[in-house]
């Protein structure tokens, strides 16, 4: 979890309304959101009795979806009050203030973003001058509204889709109705399948024009009209209507994406969720960190993570570079602000720019809104930015501007906004490499190369193997709800002789997929293992052996040998000699120097 400011020394957010089902533990019957902020949220629920759930005091975890995104929200927060009705009956709530102490990873940042960027958006057409000053004092401090004039505005105003209710106005029955109808009409044709209600995905419609009564009734009947207000209009009415309308059109929207949703969704979770660090604990004494080259890896973390120096996280894919800046992040004096994870190689030039620095209203197509960059919603904690090796020499330079000035300007903006941001970056490849070779900028590298850290592979500390594989078979035993018994002699053999050149998250799928396939206490064995992984150990559990046969001096067959070794130390760490001598644990220096003697051609010299 990372932590942020006890909200108790916080200023009171503005709330804003939420109505989404919320799952607690300890379980709470029938809980939903009723508003939120970015300190805290309220509540309702219908438990079976007044000791159901948590009380005033306590802590309780909760995991609810934000409308719009569809992102899910996992929250640690205690309750600051709680509210039981004193006869229960079936119309009784339970209502409860919860205060926020702690967001699972960047879960913060998401709910920020959803905050700033949540705006609702009302149409008015027909309304008449002396209609204008009620409508504005009633709505404009709680929705924007965008006033139309003409009919034909109106088909415009609602493709934007970001339009939640529309308020037919006027003194002329006629022509309010016939729009009315138009968009009813309209509504069926763009869902012809009867799948649902045709005005579930469009913009709600309260008629606030004459009309006769009977005539209101066939409208609301029909799903044409959502509500209707008879002028002249009491703010308090008009204002809840509106709200209200705005609210069932999310709830509506996220019920009918749920079906289709549900499965992928269930599948993204499982691949997001990875083995996190415990609060508690040591760092060296979580899996993966006790091997010796692993102890040298944090003792470099811990020197580093207190100060503001950027850090370079170099290793092959699948090493953990995301978990060791999480630890960094963690171990800094940032640790209660928020930590903000964007993968550089996932995006295009354009969107990664506009995600990393923002946008205002207006700068392209689609940008209908101000939008907060990741830089801004880290101000005072870190980013790590992934894979930073696939940005462009163009955002490299933006970059560049950030880490020397922290000034960061919006796409199509022109204020500047100063902000106070760590940067962990990681690469894939050797950045000094691609420096050299003319794709990456020589001045942001030795910016960001104040502090390199290197991950060794999975197959450079082998005594973490089986720590990780039983830690992954015990996770996974509990997410997936098996029951393994451990590892047999023979599959521990085969998970150290393999080389792993996806690393642990190699070793952790493999793991997964071996936990499934097991049935209820049984060990993982051979038979449980992927096939390639089997194949490929057994293939190259062969020892070394000296071409050529028995013949030529003792001298002349170690040489051979040790060039053997080196080759075979070189081919496994794609030619980096720095690499390769780890391995061997012998110095750079020398193993160059025998590199060249024996001839073998290498990416460093």
């Amino acid at each position: 979890m990372t932590v942020i400011q006890d909200s108790s020394t916080l200023p009171r957010s503005e709330r804003k309304p939420l109505y989404v089902q919320v799952v607690t533990q300890p379980a709470l019957h029938g809980c939903w959101a009723v508003n939120i902020s970015e300190t805290g949220i309220g509540l309702i629920a219908t438990p079976s009795g007044p000791g159901e759930g948590p009380r005033e005091g306590e802590d309780l975890e909760m995991a609810f979806t934000l409308p719009d995104t569809r992102a899910r929200i996992r929250v640690r927060g205690v309750v600051r009050w709680r509210h039981d009705p004193e006869e229960r009956d079936d119309g009784a709530v339970t209502a409860l203030g919860v205060s926020f102490h702690g967001f699972e990873g960047s879960d913060g940042v998401t709910l920020k973003r959803y905050l700033l960027d949540h705006q609702l958006y009302v149409a008015v057409v027909y309304a008449e001058e002396t209609e204008l000053r009620g409508l504005r004092e009633a709505l404009e401090s709680h929705v924007r509204l965008r006033f139309v004039p003409a009919p034909e505005d109106v088909d415009t105003l609602l493709g934007r889709g970001d339009i939640s209710a529309l308020l037919v106005c006027g003194r002329d029955e006629a022509r309010a109705i016939a729009l009315v109808e138009r968009l009813a009409a309209r509504r069926a044709e763009a869902d012809p399948t009867g799948a649902g209600p045709a005005s579930d995905l469009s913009p709600r419609i309260l008629y606030c024009a004459p009309a006769v009564p009977s005539r209101l009734v066939e409208l609301f009947n029909q799903g044409k009209i959502f509500r209707a207000l008879v002028p002249p209009f009491e703010p308090v009415a008009l204002r809840q209507a509106v709200l209200q309308a705005s609210r069932e059109l999310g709830l509506r929207t996220e019920q009918r994406r749920a079906a289709l949703e549900l499965e992928r969704n269930l599948l993204r979770e499982r691949a997001r969720e990875a083995p996190s660090l415990s609060p508690g604990t040591g760092v060296g004494n979580e899996p993966g960190f006790r091997s010796p080259v692993m102890r040298q890896v944090l003792e470099m973390v811990r020197v580093a993570a207190p100060h503001r120096v950027a850090v370079l996280l170099q290793g092959e894919t699948g090493t953990g570079k995301e978990v060791l800046a999480r630890v960094i992040h963690r171990l800094s004096g940032r640790s209660n602000q928020p930590l903000v994870v964007q993968d550089c190689g996932a995006l295009t030039e354009t969107l990664l720019e506009s995600e990393l620095f923002g946008h205002v209203k207006g700068a392209f197509t689609g940008a209908v809104a101000d939008h907060p960059g990741l830089f801004v919603l880290a101000d005072g904690g870190t980013i790590f930015l992934d894979e930073i090796e696939n940005t462009t020499p163009n955002l490299q330079s933006k970059l560049l501007r950030v880490l020397e000035s922290g000034d960061v300007r919006p796409v199509g903006g022109t204020q500047i906004r100063r902000v106070d941001v760590r940067i962990i970056a990681a690469s894939n490849r050797d950045l000094a490499e691609e420096v050299r070779a003319g794709r990456f900028r020589s001045d942001l590298f030795y910016r960001l190369n104040s502090f390199t850290i290197d991950l060794p592979p999975l197959r450079e500390r082998p005594e973490d193997i089986l720590d990780l594989a039983r830690y992954f078979l015990g996770h996974f035993n509990r997410t997936l709800r098996r029951s393994a018994s451990g590892l047999s002699t023979e599959a521990e053999q085969l998970l150290m002789a393999a080389k792993w050149p996806g690393n642990v998250r190699e070793l952790r799928n493999c793991i997964e997929r071996a936990v499934l396939l097991s049935t209820d206490a049984e060990l993982v064995t051979r038979r449980h293992l992927p096939p390639a992984l089997v194949n490929t150990t057994e293939a190259t559990r062969q020892p070394v052996r000296v071409s050529g046969g028995s013949a030529g001096s003792l001298r002349d067959r170690l040489e051979q040998m040790e060039k053997e070794i080196i080759r075979d130390a070189l081919e496994r760490h794609g030619g980096v000699v720095r690499r390769a001598a780890a391995a061997l644990e012998m110095d750079p220096v020398t193993l160059g120097r025998r590199v060249r003697r024996h001839g073998l051609l290498t990416k460093e010299p």
